[in-house]
């Protein structure tokens, strides 16, 4: 089996222009309602919208490697680099270098694709690292560069990418297409690059993160500003319809079946940080409504309520769960919650030890 890069007409993918105008022209009108709704935040909120997702992306499109890291230290960090306020705690290298190069993909994105860039990119994902020969440069090992899986001595190989010693050549042609100005839409320049780059395939380490960032580069650049979309959010709820995406396109030239998983992933993206506005918006009319009429007690639990952000936690607000917050005895609880009812504030649901409550001024209720 040949693999894509091992074709004679590599790297010309092949897929049906008349199939994808559809799908741009809703990301074109998503991305304007998405910077329409901006336009309702203040100043506050709109940072809070920009650290809440380059630090959820960088921690996801590190989750997706297996990687896990602080959310905590990564926040601080993009806060620190944005010249916001911060808690000065110690960030760890890994938590550090990937915070640095989302700000950096945010702030610099309109400048063309050099390699001098990916360079740096690569230097910040592998801060603190000493298992690898090539940081900040582009692979030299003489070993075939494989994405396997399975155990010794029979791994199972899904991919093999160009040898190092044509890497150079091949990102000099990918740079020289990236910085191009006949791209056809917005989101096929985003997808191919994605995939393009991947089969490439280029450093020791860190493909897929850098890729991903490729592809938002490529969104950011067609919309004319940060597009601010959870692309590693969204593939890492589905990781394995991503590598499966991935794999299939590995071996051909023919490419629409990316191109389809690509866009609609892209699309559900906008959909996510629409929900964030959202969720931000209706936390600011909530606390006009509310925030003079709540005690301490009820203002340190919808604090932590909000504190998880559209997706929230699972199973609504118990009377427990307020005990265990505020430290206030049951009795006391029990009236806060009642209150809260009365107000408006809360939805109750169940009866007894079932009983919950939800933040009622909330488009998509959000639970503990």
């Amino acid at each position: 089996m040949a693999w894509n890069w091992e074709h004679q007409d590599w790297p010309n993918f092949k897929y049906d222009p008349e199939k994808w105008g559809s799908y741009e022209k809703q990301f074109i009108e998503k991305a304007g309602t998405l910077q329409g709704s901006m336009k309702h935040l203040d100043e506050n909120d709109r940072d809070t919208l920009k650290i809440e997702l380059i630090s959820d992306e960088a921690y996801k499109t590190s989750e997706i490697e297996g990687e896990i890291l602080n959310r905590d230290s990564l926040q601080s960090s993009i806060r620190k680099h944005f010249g916001l306020k911060t808690d000065h705690r110690r960030v760890p290298p890994a938590e550090q270098g990937i915070a640095e190069m989302m700000v950096d993909l945010y702030q610099n994105f309109q400048r063309p694709l050099r390699h001098e860039h990916l360079f740096e990119w690569h230097k910040m994902l592998t801060n603190g690292r000493r298992d690898l020969s090539d940081i900040g440069t582009y692979r030299t090992h003489l070993d075939p560069m494989q994405i396997v899986s399975g155990a010794l001595p029979h791994p199972r190989v899904h991919y093999e990418a160009p040898p190092s010693r044509r890497v150079k050549k091949e990102m000099e042609r990918f740079i020289k297409w990236f910085n191009e100005k006949k791209h056809p839409s917005i989101l096929l320049r985003s997808s191919i690059a994605h995939l393009y780059f991947e089969s490439i395939h280029p450093f020791e380490d860190g493909n897929g993160r850098i890729g991903r960032a490729l592809s938002e580069l490529a969104l950011s650049q067609g919309l004319g500003r940060p597009t601010l979309i959870a692309l590693s959010h969204t593939i890492e709820a589905a990781k394995k319809d991503y590598y499966e995406a991935l794999q299939r396109n590995s071996n051909r030239l023919i490419i629409d079946d990316w191109l389809e998983y690509f866009c609609k992933m892209a699309l559900t993206a906008q959909d996510h940080t629409q929900n964030t506005i959202d969720f931000l918006i209706e936390k600011g009319k909530f606390y006009l409504k509310f925030s003079d009429r709540l005690n301490s007690r009820q203002a340190k639990v919808i604090e932590r309520i909000f504190k998880e952000g559209v997706g929230g936690f699972q199973g609504g607000l118990s009377a427990e769960n307020y005990i265990s917050i505020t430290h206030a005895p049951r009795a006391t609880a029990t009236r806060d919650l009642h209150d809260l009812v009365e107000k408006g504030a809360f939805l109750r649901t169940g009866e007894r030890k079932s009983t919950r409550y939800y933040l009622r001024y909330l488009r998509c209720l959000t639970t503990f």
